[in-house]
């Protein structure tokens, strides 16, 4: 395992390129001993062909994108191989559009007898996530460090620490502040061996993918739950029977004919 560590991502705050990745989002993914073609196809890409370079995968997605659609989340993802622990791994990375794009059932498939780790922002809001996946299981992901989830929540701690992460209050309070995001960097490269340069993303070829959007999930109600300034609370469950009662309802009524009563018609 390397001993990488927080400082030597350092490069990622002088980066055009990822100030770009951070202000609109972006989604990274390393997958151990699967092939481009073949990660794509499990992400149920359609190919696109392929093309040089982070700043050509970005004009992609620009070109995806319609104007006049604010709902449509499918994206544009790049994938090329790169060495690393254990031996060849697929990189993949979405710029754009809100990042994200990698979802869990993916990884699940894509880490079966292998690893993938994932790192991301939502662009802007700010939301980061790491995810890192052993087998097809979710082993350990956070969006505060200090607030870790998965199957072994606690399994990366000591590295984690190598590379610079504070993991208590205690810490915090002992410790240089560290980048967070270039200490994700570094986790990540611990994981897999794989050093990631602006000049690695700059300079590869892609093979190219357009990923649809999820499909809806059906819904069966909403909650409601507000409190007010005050400390009151307004809580209510709505199943979809009576949002669709309600909205038929309304619309019989909307569609009622409108009469004019004048002065000498009588009153009912």
């Amino acid at each position: 395992m390397s001993s990488v560590t927080a400082h030597d991502y350092a490069w990622i705050r002088s980066s055009r390129l990822f100030s770009y990745a951070l202000g609109t989002g972006y989604t990274l993914t390393l997958v151990r001993g699967v092939a481009p073609r073949e990660v794509l196809r499990v992400m149920e890409a359609e190919p696109q062909g392929t093309c040089t370079g982070a700043d050509a995968l970005i004009e992609r997605q620009d070109e995806l994108l319609d104007p006049t659609d604010y709902w449509d989340e499918s994206f544009i993802a790049g994938a090329f191989t790169v060495p690393g622990e254990g031996g060849d791994w697929t990189l993949v990375l979405h710029i754009g559009d809100g990042g994200m794009g990698m979802q869990s059932r993916f990884l699940e498939v894509l880490s079966a007898g292998g690893c993938a780790v994932v790192h991301s922002s939502n662009g802007g809001k700010p939301m980061h996530f790491f995810h890192w996946y052993e087998d097809g299981e979710l082993r350990t992901t956070f969006e505060w460090p200090t607030a870790r989830d998965g199957s072994t929540p606690d399994a990366l701690n000591s590295v984690m620490r190598e590379v610079g992460f504070q993991l208590s209050d205690d810490e915090v309070e002992t410790s240089e502040r560290v980048d967070t995001k270039a200490a994700v960097f570094a986790l990540a490269e611990r994981l897999t061996g794989v050093r990631v340069t602006e000049e690695l993303l700059r300079n590869a070829e892609y093979q190219l993918g357009h990923v649809p959007e999820e499909p809806a999930e059906e819904w069966t109600g909403i909650v409601i739950d507000i409190t007010d300034a005050h400390g009151k609370r307004f809580y209510k469950k709505v199943t979809r029977d009576d949002v669709e009662g309600a909205t038929a309802r309304a619309r019989a009524e909307a569609e009622k004919p409108i009469v004019i009563r004048g002065s000498s018609t009588p009153a009912p």
